[in-house]
């Protein structure tokens, strides 16, 4: 084989490669549990690990100030250990686009020493393109994500 036709090769193959890489990562997701499953759990992970930001990023967005600040004011850097949780089930409304996650979470707040647990209800809503946590009933971030959330009418153009 001639030095070129092994170029010609090696390129179309490069090419090839990039297309086909391009073709499964360009897919459009879906509102489903194959989504939402490791977005709730980068969730719990990011809170757990006390990745207060990285957590905010996956909330809504006009959720995202409060929920930092409260973190913030209540020393939870420092103060608050999430020690267990686990993802029960998840419901989804009849259009998909909403879905309610039971998780059993525990944690501990100093200065308190006694571990608190909490069946927790998360309610999670897709936006067409990710899902993001909009409400929690119960847990260590209620009170900032407790209030019903309302989602806004898209744009009209």
């Amino acid at each position: 084989m001639h030095l070129t036709s092994r170029r010609a090769i090696a390129l179309g193959l490069f090419f090839f490669t990039v297309l086909g890489a391009a073709c499964v990562t360009g897919r459009a997701s879906k509102p489903d549990s194959e989504t939402l499953k490791p977005r709730i759990e980068d969730f719990h992970l990011r809170s757990r690990w006390r990745d207060y930001r990285g957590a905010a990023e996956l909330l809504v967005p006009e959720r995202r100030t409060p929920f930092l600040k409260a973190r913030s004011a209540k020393n939870d850097e420092k103060d608050l250990s999430i020690t267990d949780y686990q993802l029960e089930e998840c419901t989804f409304s009849s259009d998909g686009t909403r879905a309610e996650c039971i998780s059993n979470i525990s944690w501990v707040r100093l200065p308190s020493p006694s571990e608190s647990r909490a069946t927790v209800t998360s309610v999670f809503v897709w936006d067409g393109s990710n899902w993001y946590l909009a409400q929690q009933d119960e847990g260590p971030f209620a009170a900032e994500l407790s209030q019903p959330y309302k989602q806004p009418e898209p744009a009209k153009p």
